[in-house]
């Protein structure tokens, strides 16, 4: 079972495998959604705001003012603290920007599928799992709770997880975490105590109107895609006002069929957004100094800075630089995570995300190149980008992952190779992925030998275990460990127990 985890880093052809320094590594880095591709700084921006503009000054802005410099820090403290929360905005205006069911996308309040394997053609998502089917929904519960079925699963792996605007895994319903089969009356924070919940069903509060459910099940193999999309049909979600009643959603007279790709305002508008979503979806109670430090530079829930006359002119233009210099500033957070991870777990990027308190660095991150991810009794993520010495990993080099362990999973693992825009990489023998399910062949010690490379192995034994990779290209490794075993997720976190193994050159 292979929940979607966005991977989307690009790095230049490096013929001659140099070493780079991961703030180089990363510096091209595109946001990517689990759920579509969406730039956090495209522009322009289609966002709910309109664009901003920066209020003419009456004199020429000083670049040099203390006012314009702490415009400038609180711009780049802004953007980290609002990037994930903007990320999931442009995702949920992408996903549901057509009012019919088209694979994970789709109008709100209604379960959507993906009902065949990914591939490399797969690019509706970024970094698809190759091993599982998405079931994909946004609940908007401004109005009334919607009543989540989940029928009886046997055979197969699942999970549908709950998140807020803020990226928070607020719960998990899956196998790992003893869900039983029945009816979940989902409660947005306006629901009260006088809510009629049908006998049987089990109420769930959250703290936010905006749930995104990101489902997964696990697919056996390509001849199981049938009991998968059985089990994807046993899903379901109704307004808690149908429940018990035949119900099927409205159909539109004239749909919209054409996705709009919404992005991450820039400039001014990405204050000026945050300050409506921040409305919209309050911040947790712990954010009051954050919040009140942002607040001297106009930022907050319903305010606009691009508007406010009560700024000093140098404040405005510090912020809007500010901003514009919020993406290097995450990609310096990412170099300087991967820097510490690199030694404590061989060279990977170990999480356990999905739970973030008030590290606003490590929240804008994993938004940035994992927006979706679960807590850690779910499911730990291991991602690399270069090999055990530092170098970029890329399609000219061979690669050996030597297996003599794996950290313990309930549920077992997979390991996946993406290319640079987090796709899945097209190749002769359409092979994306290894899991614990896989025919792999072993030594005469019982350890196993993954091979990536984009050259096939001359050995028989060396090309069951071939994982491809394109010639040229730069990729990504991730490994996915489902549902760790408790007694052990902690050694796998801290770099104290069992780690993933070290990606060793050809020759190295």
């Amino acid at each position: 079972m292979s929940p979607p985890l966005a991977v989307t880093l690009e790095t230049p052809v490096i013929p001659q495998r140099p070493r780079l320094g991961l703030v180089v590594l990363v510096a091209a880095m595109l946001t990517g959604a689990c759920g579509p591709t969406v730039p956090p700084t495209a522009s322009p921006s289609p966002s709910s705001a309109p664009a901003a503009q920066t209020p003419m000054p009456t004199s020429e802005p000083s670049t040099t003012s203390a006012a314009y410099l702490e415009g400038v820090d609180i711009g780049i403290e802004a953007y980290v603290y609002g990037l994930p929360l903007e990320i999931m905005n442009a995702t949920f205006e992408t996903m549901t920007s057509v009012d019919v069911s088209q694979g994970a996308f789709g109008p709100v309040n209604q379960l959507h599928h993906v009902r065949s394997a990914n591939g490399s053609g797969s690019t509706a998502v970024v970094a698809p799992g190759a091993t599982s089917l998405s079931s994909i929904a946004w609940l908007d519960l401004s109005e009334e709770p919607q009543v989540l079925h989940i029928p009886e699963i046997t055979g197969h792996h699942w999970v549908l997880a709950l998140l807020d605007p803020w990226t928070e895994n607020l719960r998990n319903f899956s196998d790992a975490a003893g869900t039983e089969p029945g009816d979940y009356v989902i409660a947005g924070p306006g629901a009260g105590a006088d809510v009629q919940i049908p006998a049987g069903a089990e109420r769930v509060d959250v703290s936010a109107n905006r749930i995104w459910i990101i489902g997964s099940t696990q697919l056996l193999g390509p001849d199981d895609v049938p009991a998968v999309n059985a089990i994807q049909d046993g899903y379901s979600l109704v307004p808690l006002s149908a429940y018990g009643e035949t119900y099927e959603p409205p159909v539109p007279a004239n749909p919209r069929t054409t996705v709009t790709r919404a992005a991450v305002p820039t400039g001014l508008a990405f204050l000026d957004t945050l300050g409506e979503l921040l409305a919209a979806f309050p911040p947790p109670a712990a954010d009051v100094d954050e919040l009140a430090r942002l607040a001297v530079g106009g930022i907050g829930p319903g305010r606009t800075p691009s508007t406010d006359a009560a700024l000093d002119p140098d404040t405005v233009r510090g912020l809007a630089d500010g901003v514009a210099a919020g993406p290097a500033r995450v990609r310096e957070e990412l170099a300087r995570i991967y820097r510490e991870e690199f030694p404590v777990h061989n060279g990977w990027l170990v999480g356990g995300f999905g739970t973030y308190g008030t590290d606003y660095a490590l929240r804008a991150v994993i938004a940035t190149v994992g927006l979706g991810a679960f807590r850690p009794e779910q499911a730990v993520y291991a991602m690399a980008w270069t090999d055990e010495t530092g170098m970029a990993l890329d399609g000219y080099g061979t690669y050996v992952l030597h297996v003599t362990e794996l950290p313990a999973s309930l549920q077992g693992w997979s390991l996946t190779a993406y290319d640079l825009k987090g796709a899945l990489i097209a190749n002769p023998l359409d092979r994306h992925a290894f899991t614990d399910r896989s025919p792999l062949a072993r030594n005469a010690d019982g350890s196993i030998d993954i091979f990536v490379t984009a050259t096939e192995p001359a050995t028989g034994a060396e090309r069951q275990n071939w994982l491809p990779v394109t010639m040229g290209q730069g990729f990504t490794l991730a490994w996915r460990f489902f549902a760790p075993d408790p007694a052990s997720v902690q050694g796998l976190l801290d770099g104290s127990g069992t780690q993933p193994p070290k990606i060793t050159p050809a020759g190295g």
